[in-house]
């Protein structure tokens, strides 16, 4: 190059047109070459076929899977599977794949080999691809059916040991929430039989049993009272008939006037008295007290007694005015009769105080449950505490329980479903077919290439030669390297000989790439007619 010169573009091509030879030149040979290796390399079929997930056959309102990963996240798990090196020997040796690298290799280099021929592929959607390529088509065809099918066979037994584990891992929460439930159940169990009576639930009859046990020890306080009054009724009967008998034992000769008897009981009240005060007790008995109480029947006896002693005075009294006196057989058997009544009203005395002992003994035992039930009310906020912490674990594992029950359940018909292969399966959609075309190489394309390298050398080498040459050819060359006027030009003079030379150089050039040239089209041509047959 020039120093200082400013390149235009009709310079470069000048340059082009003198180093075309340079250019054209490699790329011919980088042509030829790729072609003659692209004609070296063997062929590669390759078969590939489509598999479809299709879902399960049972709807999922009624059935739900447990194994809800897509296929794009099983599939190279199941890839791995396949894939694995038992079953690609397997493949290898069933087939005879490979001969020359298996007599020069070893396993390993072979197995990677066939890994490497083959390309599983997502496609849109539930499916996906798989191809092998091989040398052989119709080799290649039965590998891919191989494979397809260990795909096919492997998505059942993943989906269903998937299936199983659920199943099992969901068994073993199962038993695990039921131990739990059931010591739970038991701590609860327990602590209401400790402290049975002092629930919450048991408040409402605690407190109906106390109201009950209230109101009988009020009906006992009442009975005591009137056993009291009675009892302070009888004591005064008593006392008269003390009196009565007193006076009885001193004879009387003399005839008594009506005016100057003294009536029996005066002391204490007649009978007759009596006999008002216990009728006026009876109809106040009779307002608070049912007919069949022992208090009233008990009062009942009391004035048909008193009603008989008012009938006896009543005698008494018309005897002493009939006769103005009585004999002493009389008196004697007055005494008699008071004395009889005396002891009769002391033994309903005595019967009165063990009935009042027997009913402060029951007043006691009453007041002791009364006790007991209150205490039970009282204690029932702190075991509504303690039992609502039970209560709650108890609710969470039962809710936990009854969810695993169902999830265990559903797990289990999945399971079965993916037994008898009615969940998804993998369903070939497009099988392999026998290839009609090699895959590869790409010969074309293998030509292009070294075409292309071919002139990335022969311009780069046209650019390097020139760079180097520093010789100056126009008028114009002359004034920017070295700034001096041009006189004249001299053109070149070759003698006859030197044109001769030139002219056949330039011949054999020609001649040379016009037959490369012509070579690769024929070549070209005659492998396009061997592909389309």
């Amino acid at each position: 190059m020039i120093p200082g010169k400013a390149y235009k573009p009709e310079d470069i091509l000048q340059m082009a047109w003198r180093r075309k030879w340079f250019i054209v030149a490699p790329l011919i040979l980088a042509a030829f070459g790729a072609e003659v290796y692209a004609r070296r390399l063997p062929d590669r079929y390759r078969s590939e076929t489509v598999i479809l997930v299709v879902p399960q056959r049972v709807p999922e309102s009624y059935v739900r899977s447990t194994i809800t990963t897509r296929i794009g996240d099983r599939l190279p798990s199941i890839t791995q599977q396949v894939l694995s090196r038992t079953r690609i020997e397997r493949i290898i040796q069933d087939f005879e794949l490979y001969p020359d690298l298996r007599s020069l290799g070893i396993m390993e280099d072979v197995v990677e080999q066939m890994r490497r021929d083959i390309d599983i592929q997502t496609a849109r959607g539930d499916s996906f691809k798989i191809a092998y390529v091989s040398d052989q088509p119709r080799r290649a065809m039965q590998v891919t059916e191989r494979l397809a099918s260990l795909f096919i066979d492997e998505s059942l037994k993943d989906r269903e040991v998937l299936a199983e584990g659920t199943n099992q891992f969901l068994e073993t929460q199962l038993e695990d929430a039921r131990r739990r439930l059931i010591e739970n159940e038991k701590k609860l169990e327990m602590y209401r039989r400790e402290h049975g009576g002092e629930l919450p639930t048991q408040v409402d009859s605690n407190l109906q049993a106390m109201n009950g046990a209230q109101l009988q020890l009020q009906a006992l306080e009442d009975s005591v009272n009137r056993d009291r009054d009675r009892r302070l009724i009888l004591e005064r009967r008593a006392a008269d008939l003390s009196a009565q008998e007193a006076e009885a034992i001193q004879p009387t000769e003399t005839p008594v006037e009506l005016g100057t008897v003294e009536q029996p009981g005066a002391q204490g009240g007649t009978h007759a008295q009596q006999l008002d005060a216990a009728r006026k007790l009876l109809q106040d008995l009779e307002l608070r007290l049912k007919p069949t109480h022992p208090d009233i029947k008990r009062v009942k006896r009391v004035i048909a007694d008193l009603e008989k002693k008012a009938e006896a005075d009543a005698a008494v009294v018309e005897l002493a005015v009939d006769k103005g006196g009585k004999s002493r057989a009389t008196a004697m058997s007055k005494r008699d009769d008071l004395v009889r009544q005396a002891r009769q009203a002391r033994e309903e005395i005595d019967n009165i105080d063990r009935q009042t002992a027997e009913k402060e003994t029951q007043k006691a035992k009453l007041k002791t449950v009364i006790a007991e039930y209150q205490r039970r009310v009282e204690a029932a906020p702190t075991r509504q505490s303690d039992l609502v912490e039970l209560t709650r674990d108890y609710t969470m594992l039962q809710s936990l329980y009854s969810g695993l029950l169902a999830k265990n359940e559903e797990a289990k018909i999945s399971a079965n479903l993916e037994r008898r292969q009615i969940g998804e399966q993998f369903r070939v959609l497009d099988p392999p077919r026998l290839p009609a075309r090699p895959f590869s190489p790409n010969r074309t394309r293998i030509v292009q290439l070294g075409a292309f390298f071919g002139v990335g050398f022969g311009l780069a080498l046209a650019a390097l030669l020139e760079y180097r040459d520093t010789t100056l050819k126009t008028d114009e060359d002359v004034i920017t390297a070295l700034a001096l006027p041009v006189l004249a030009l001299i053109p070149i003079m070759r003698s006859g000989a030197e044109q001769q030379r030139l002219r056949r150089r330039t011949l054999l050039i020609s001649t040379v790439s016009a037959t490369a040239v012509l070579g690769g089209i024929v070549l070209f041509v005659v492998w396009k007619l061997k592909a389309g047959l």
